[in-house]
């Protein structure tokens, strides 16, 4: 990794893991104070700037866009409320074991499926391991079938929508639409004091600084250079003696691992899980953070899902109407005009502010002896002296 990355990424790591939190702690009424709902709204949006590194490694490097990558957010979402809600036992407002929806749907008995999330090490095993099993198995069918290109991504359009279909179906014990929802604590801590969410935040931000240098360091492998040349041109890749359909699947796999550790830590943030995140709305607009932000440089991925949820932020809370309008427009224009993103960009102007800079002081440094000698040319003696 470059220095200047280096340096880049260690003040945006204290930043992050450090600075907030501490801003987060000071009174209200102090300079540069950080308000615990302004913490957690920035948690949610680290937990989808993860989702969107592991979505960037895959489109940007490998070339393979994929429009079903709620459904891993979700598998990892759903695996942490499940025990989440197991946690709240007695606590629900039917003081029953079971969850509250399973009352209501009069279910006599915990689903087998559920009995293994009570323990905390199943759950964080299940967090990771969902998602990358379930992309494996997907995976590992469509890239060796050889379905690339847009068909690919057809497929997993068809899959955001099946798994929301099936997701919303009461008979899963899932919670049906209204999903997971008024958890208590986590792993023991009490969801409503500031001090568990500060440390959900942090949590969040190390896992994105960690992730990103997971990131980076794939892309700096001969993997990541064989994934690259996959996304110029898979065919000579092919004749080269590489096998295209396994580096895919590795980094699918791994990009689906990081996207249900994001569903994870944002369950607990947001206090929430529903089939709204799985299906293709929600997938669609993850590839417009990655594409907005400017693919294939993992750091614009980062700041298109941060920049776009906090423009949603704002947006849905000042002009609802509109939301859906910017979003659409940010999307075509990404793609008509700033294929690279807002990072591209912005690198196209620094390379051309350069370019001119650069101009200007060669034709100082070519027009310098010109004008001496045209100075001294001027100069003569007068009559006098004459």
């Amino acid at each position: 990794m470059p220095k200047r990355e280096a340096l880049a990424v260690g003040l945006a790591a204290v930043v992050l893991v450090v600075v907030l939190p501490l801003c987060n702690a000071l009174p209200a009424d102090a300079p540069f104070a950080v308000s615990n709902f302004t913490l957690n709204l920035f948690g949610k949006f680290l937990t989808y700037a993860i989702l969107a590194l592991g979505l960037d490694l895959l489109w940007g490097y490998a070339g393979v866009l994929s429009l079903g990558h709620g459904v891993f957010f979700g598998l990892g979402a759903y695996a942490m409320g499940m025990h989440l809600m197991l946690e709240i036992g007695a606590k629900s407002v039917y003081q029953s074991a079971l969850p509250d929806f399973m009352v209501w749907n009069q279910v006599t008995a915990l689903p087998l499926f559920w009995k293994p999330f009570h323990s905390v090490v199943f759950t964080l095993a299940a967090i990771v391991l969902v998602p990358a099993l379930f992309g494996l198995a997907f995976g590992y069918l469509a890239f060796r079938s050889r379905i690339r290109g847009v068909y690919f991504s057809i497929i997993t359009q068809a899959l955001a929508l099946s798994a929301w279909l099936v997701f919303n179906r009461n008979e899963m014990n899932l919670g049906g639409t209204n999903g997971l929802a008024d958890f208590k604590t986590v792993f023991g801590f009490p969801l409503n004091r500031p001090g568990t969410q500060r440390g959900l935040y942090a949590v969040t931000a190390l896992t994105l600084v960690g992730a990103y240098l997971l990131c980076r360091w794939i892309t700096l492998t001969r993997a990541g250079k064989v994934l690259v040349a996959i996304r110029d041109s898979e065919t000579r890749v092919l004749f080269s003696g590489y096998s295209p359909a396994a580096y895919k699947l590795f980094v699918f796999v791994v990009s689906a691992m990081l996207a249900g550790l994001a569903g994870a830590l944002y369950a607990p943030q947001v206090g929430i899980v529903t089939p709204a995140k799985i299906g293709v709305l929600p997938s669609i607009e993850m590839v417009v953070w990655v594409a907005a932000g400017g693919r294939g440089t993992l750091y614009g991925a980062v700041i298109g899902a941060f920049g776009v949820n906090w423009i949603q932020s704002w947006l849905t809370t000042s002009y609802p109407d509109l939301w859906l309008l910017f979003l659409g427009g940010l999307f075509m224009g990404a793609v008509l005009f700033f294929p690279d993103g807002v990072v591209g960009a912005l690198g196209r102007l620094l390379a051309r502010a350069r370019r001119v800079v650069t101009r200007r002081r060669e034709r100082a440094t070519r027009d310098a002896p010109l004008l001496s000698q045209a100075t001294r040319g001027s100069i003569r003696p007068s009559s006098s002296d004459e």
